[in-house]
């Protein structure tokens, strides 16, 4: 009896991948990925939150053949150290091994981890196997060196994903650059990419010359998807539920959240499920109301959690959308916001919160698009 095909309740998924059909383009980006671990070159990928790169390497994950290549994906973003760096990377290895359950290869990672006392066990919601290896402070560089003996002793070559990799410069020791720059340079059987979202400290890690990752990397930086190639995305599966919506509706949607993926999907997500035969630009405005108003609680909290400067500044950069000069005379007097050394200080306070983004033209906006059209309203 064939398997039966998997019933998507909503196409546009906001949580997870969901295969190839309900990824929109990415096409060169994937291409440029494979052709570089292909060819025995590392890649630093680099992208502002909730732009795609994390989907990105999963839709590359998911093209590859797992009968010929083994992919890890290691998020690093809740690590704080050595320790719990080892631990995420470790159990994020040994998980995706025995995954499907495999006799064989449980009492082979047993064999070769014994030391490590990995226990394993069954997530109570998923099903999935998974596995937990409690890291012995002492023992921390050794467990590491471990794991990048396992992937190198591998029969097949082996990509490895660190997401959230600046995460590692933040630690206190100051030495993990150094410390995984002398492992993986002895590997043979082993690609990375190393993926982040903060691109000012990416940068340092990789181009300067000082740093033990300098010059070891391709980079790659990615943008937002073209608004054509979505629009042709979202049309598609729209029609497909009895849906059709304006181009002048999409392109409301696609400006208000300056092409990032995450916030168009989360709005594609709630217009696939009002089931409104004709979208147009009021529907869209509807929507974004809507999401605004169940966020606002957050909103306010992450308001109050600003000083009286702080929000101000927050609010006219909001306001305008982007602003490249945050000390013009024009845009200090029109907020009212007082001298520009405070809002230069209110600025760069906000941009190490993740509130404010600078962008690559050097100007300054809302990091979380829809907590800037809260802002805005």
């Amino acid at each position: 009896m064939a398997a039966s095909k998997t019933i998507i309740a909503n196409p546009f998924s906001i949580t997870s991948y969901m295969g190839k059909e309900y990824f929109c383009d990415r096409i060169a980006e994937t291409k440029e990925l494979g052709d570089a671990l292909y060819n025995r070159r590392n890649i630093t990928l680099i992208s502002p939150r909730r732009v795609g790169k994390t989907g990105l390497i999963q839709h590359f994950f998911h093209a590859v053949n797992p009968e010929e290549i083994h992919c890890f994906y290691v998020d690093l973003y809740s690590t704080s150290d050595v320790q719990s760096f080892t631990k995420t990377f470790a159990e994020a290895v040994l998980t995706k091994c025995i995954t499907p359950f495999s006799e064989r290869v449980w009492a082979e990672i047993t064999h070769f981890f014994g030391a490590l006392r990995p226990v394993f066990g069954t997530d109570p919601i998923t099903g999935m196997p998974q596995c937990s290896i409690d890291v012995q402070p002492q023992r921390v560089e050794w467990t590491l060196q471990q794991i990048f003996a396992y992937l190198e002793q591998a029969k097949r070559p082996c990509y490895v994903a660190f997401d959230e990799f600046q995460t590692i410069a933040e630690y206190e020791n100051g030495k993990m650059e150094a410390l995984l720059r002398g492992y993986i340079q002895q590997l043979n059987n082993v690609r990375f990419i190393f993926a982040g979202s903060k691109k000012h400290i990416m940068m340092q890690m990789f181009a300067a010359a000082n740093r033990p990752f300098y010059q070891s990397t391709q980079m790659m930086y990615i943008d937002v998807i073209d608004e054509d190639s979505y629009y042709s995305f979202a049309c598609k599966h729209l029609a497909a539920h009895g849906q059709q919506m304006d181009k002048a509706a999409f392109h409301e949607l696609y400006i208000m959240v300056d092409g990032y993926t995450w916030y168009i999907q989360a709005l594609l997500n709630r217009l696939y499920q009002s089931n409104i035969s004709h979208i147009k630009e009021d529907t869209v405005i509807t929507v974004v109301h809507q999401l605004l108003q169940e966020a606002s609680p957050t909103y306010q909290t992450y308001c109050k959690l600003l000083t009286s400067r702080q929000q101000k500044v927050l609010r006219a950069i909001a306001s305008e959308g982007e602003i490249k000069e945050t000390g013009s005379g024009a845009f200090l007097l029109k907020y009212s916001l007082g001298a520009y050394s405070t809002v230069r200080s209110a600025v760069i306070s906000m941009t190490d919160k993740e509130l404010v983004y600078q962008k690559d033209n050097g100007a300054y906006t809302v990091y979380d698009k829809f907590f800037g059209l809260w802002l805005k309203q």
